[in-house]
């Protein structure tokens, strides 16, 4: 394929995402090109825009189109609770349960010393603005730490505790319904939700 740069370059893209190995980007690569090149064009422009105009919540962080999102918005929500999980797609799974009405806050990752990545890397100073803001209608009281049940995801909840303790807030965690190891993207609803209810 010495003369075909721009598939090379479309298996090299593909590679990027999680789990897709050379074979896996080349059977997709392969596939939009011979029998979906409108998909092709479709997933380009939906990439590009999402590039563009996807971006960070001002106050929860996560993905949204407009300065605040739609949840943060919602006058319905309790805003006296903040559930902190690593990702959108955590809190996507949070949100299908529908056992939780209060507000997010996204990390954006976890801590993780051996990768580099520390408490700057992950945001955690914008969560303790978010808690202490004196501006907000609605002083957050309770804290849920919904970060995954992995090394790195206790180790963050770990931290983020620590530096709650001391400013008056009920500092609660998932419990163990959710299993080890597991990340809540992957963890069917009612495990979850059942997890929700009996956080401590």
């Amino acid at each position: 394929m010495a003369d075909n740069h721009s598939l090379e370059n479309l298996v090299q893209a593909l590679r990027r995402l999680p789990g897709v190995g050379v074979k896996s980007a080349q059977r997709m690569a392969f596939h939009l090109l011979q029998h979906d090149r409108e998909g092709a064009q479709l997933l380009a422009g939906a990439l590009q825009a999402a590039v563009s105009e996807v971006r960070h919540c001002a106050l929860c962080h996560t993905f949204t189109e407009d300065e605040v999102c739609a949840t943060c918005r919602d006058p319905r929500r309790d805003r006296s609770q903040l559930c902190v999980v690593e990702t959108p797609a955590d809190q996507a799974a949070m949100e299908r349960t529908g056992a939780y009405k209060g507000l997010y806050f996204v990390l954006m990752g976890k801590l993780s010393p051996l990768d580099g990545v520390g408490p700057r890397d992950i945001g955690l100073d914008k969560l303790f603005d978010r808690v202490d803001d004196p501006a907000a209608e609605v002083p957050v009281r309770e804290v849920i730490l919904a970060t995954n049940f992995t090394a790195e995801g206790e180790t963050t909840a770990h931290v983020i505790a620590q530096a709650l303790k001391d400013r008056g807030l009920q500092v609660t965690r998932l419990a163990r319904g959710v299993p080890v190891g597991s990340e809540l993207e992957y963890v069917d609803l009612g495990t979850i939700a059942h997890a929700l209810v009996d956080r401590r």
